[in-house]
């Protein structure tokens, strides 16, 4: 595995980002609540009711949070490698697990439950299409960074 230096990590993990938020997009547009996680991040931040929440709002922020998540997977990528010091499947595969656990546990625990106007029927489907939206990010995201490091 090739180790990456701080800049190339920096560089790298945006892109990776923003590739997987791109893959991350289909796998939303085919689920029941798939669209709702941005807008539920833009009804937390103007305190509006999700339905009706900012469009551009929810893209800009959806986009933003996807590159950042890019930056964290990149990151979380390295100190596994430098941590278990196993192969770069390994080290990709850990470092997943722990995004995917950070990228679900952070919507359901912080912005989903300050969502306003939504019926509480609605945040289990909700939770399960977050849930496989950041499945699909997470696993674009393993298969950029694996391809740039080098697998």
């Amino acid at each position: 595995m090739t180790t990456l230096s701080l800049l190339a990590g920096l560089a790298l993990g945006p892109l990776v980002g923003l590739v997987a938020t791109l893959a991350m997009d289909v796998a939303m547009a085919r689920l029941p609540e798939g669209a709702t996680a941005p807008k539920v991040a833009a009804g937390v931040l103007t305190d509006t009711p999700v339905d009706d929440a900012p469009e551009r709002l929810a893209t800009w922020v959806h986009y933003v949070a996807g590159a950042g998540s890019g930056l964290l997977f990149v990151g979380l990528v390295a100190a596994t490698g430098r941590l278990l010091g196993v192969g770069t499947a390994v080290t990709v595969v850990a470092a997943g697990a722990v995004q995917l656990a950070l990228m679900v546990g952070f919507f359901a625990l912080v912005p989903l439950p300050r969502a306003p106007g939504l019926p509480r029927q609605r945040l289990g489907p909700i939770r399960r299409d977050w849930a496989v939206s950041a499945a699909a990010y997470v696993a674009v995201a393993a298969v950029v960074v694996a391809v740039a490091t080098g697998i």
